[in-house]
Parts: C-alpha cells; structure tokens; sequence
C-alpha cells in the first residue's frame, strides 16, 4: 500500500533524492500522456483518488492562495451533458481549420469523457484569497498559473499510480459553468478525463498522428534576454551541448526499452 512520506516539523538539509527516488519522478515526467481512448472500466478507488487530491493541494500557489477547488465527476448523466457540449464545440473547432488540416483534425480522439470512471473539474476561485493578495498585484493571472501547477501535480501522481488522465480543453466555459453549477467567479481550468488504461502510449498521441512535432529543446533556451548570447559564452555553450546529449539520450532510451522506460 502506497503512503506518503513523513512531513517533518523542522527544515529538511539540501540533499538530492535518492537514485531510486529521482528515477521514480523522472519516470513519471517523461511517460505521462493526455490520454483520450484507451481507459478500462475498473473504478479508482477511494483511497488512489484521496491520494491524486492530496498531491494537488500540496501544489504551489502565489501568495499561498491555494485558488484550486476539485469537482468530482462519476455520473453518466452528467457526463453526458458535458460530452454533448463537447461535441458542440469540436464541431465549431474543426471549422477552423481548412483542407487536408480540418479531415486530419475530424480524425483525432480527443476525449474520454463517457469512458472514463471519473472525470474531474478543477477549477480556480479568483476571489478566495481577497482582491489584494501577495505576488498577484502586478501580475493578476497568478491564480490561474498556480491552478495548473495543482493539475500537474495530480497528473504526475496518477501516472505514478498508474492511472491515465486526459485534458479537455474543447468546452464551452460558461456551458461548464452551467452543468456543474459552478459560480460566475470561478474559473473552470481543467476538465479532466480519469482512470486506469489499457495502455500509455510511447509518445504523445498528436506527435504519432503527425499534428506537431516536439520541439527541440536547445532553439527555446536563451541567455540573459530573447535570442541573447546562444553559443557566444562557455556556460551557454556548455548548457545546449548539454541538453543535446540529454535529448538524444532519451530517444535513444525510446527506441531501446519502449514506452515503460522511454520520455515524450
């Protein structure tokens, strides 16, 4: 049985992970996936789910806010409801894009709402914490940032659990707002598609259909201002030829060991 670790009453040294534990986080960072078609009907039990949940409320928050509040979805008829206005919205999406662009979009699973055992609402409450509050004055959106720094936060732990868990992003908010009762002032962040898999695929699903490529890590890193000294001093030097090491070494762990031990 999983249990989390002691929290200590005084200040804990600066000292890495362990190897095991560093392994272990890392793991879950690089094999975690949205996942959309490949959830399996066996419930989350309580104790997983109070686990996930605990994991997000112990996210940082600006100000120390904590603006995250946790809907727990497990009713079909309400997952219908939000299923039908996703499809609302995923008809209207698809017409903005054009050509070839719209059928590959029409093509793409991209949720699991009816599937999922649970589906899970997290939502921010911009006025929790007062109308002035530490680390928000002068960037107002704060509340919000630290809201998906707690759906990271349950994400990662389902992954270490062994759950997967879907984003879906192609909601009307306001409709949301509606189905779940929710209040005007509070924002609907993430609605969340959550359960056991048959499966995690070895790479984000939009990257093996060919939506979009990832990224390479060392032409979005930048030295002391946009586009600043890349290349001009040692240490950045030092850093991209670093992070090209890295990179490769986690395609070359792809191809070796599959999806349990590959990153994406």
């Amino acid at each position: 049985m999983t249990s989390f670790p002691p929290a200590p009453d005084a200040p804990v040294k600066a000292v890495p992970f362990s190897a095991d534990d560093q392994a272990g986080l890392y793991k879950a960072i690089f094999n975690r996936r949205d996942i959309r078609g490949q959830f399996l009907p066996d419930p989350v039990p309580a104790e997983v789910l109070a686990r996930l949940l605990t994991a997000a409320h112990f996210a940082p928050s600006v100000g120390f806010m904590q603006p995250w509040s946790f809907i727990v979805v497990a009713d079909p008829e309400v997952k219908a409801r939000v299923h039908a206005d996703f499809e609302a919205a995923n008809q209207e999406a698809a017409l903005r894009f054009e050509g070839e662009r719209r059928e590959a979009y029409r093509k793409l699973r991209l949720q699991g709402i009816r599937e999922a055992p649970i589906n899970l609402c997290i939502t921010c409450d911009r006025d929790r914490a007062g109308s002035v509050v530490l680390g928000r004055t002068h960037m107002p959106t704060m509340d919000l940032y630290s809201t998906v720094c707690a759906v990271q936060n349950l994400w990662l732990a389902a992954r270490a659990e062994g759950l997967g868990v879907g984003w879906v992003s192609i909601l009307h908010p306001r409709r949301l707002q509606d189905i779940l009762a929710i209040p005007r002032r509070v924002v609907p962040v993430a609605y969340l598609c959550l359960g056991y898999v048959s499966h995690f695929p070895s790479r984000p699903e939009l990257e093996s259909a060919g939506w979009r490529a990832r990224l390479p890590l060392e032409s979005l890193i930048h030295f002391d201002g946009w586009g600043g000294g890349r290349g001009e001093r040692e240490e950045a030097s030092a850093l991209l030829a670093a992070v090209r090491r890295e990179m490769a070494e986690r395609e070359e762990a792809r191809a070796t060991a599959g999806s349990d031990e590959a990153g994406g």
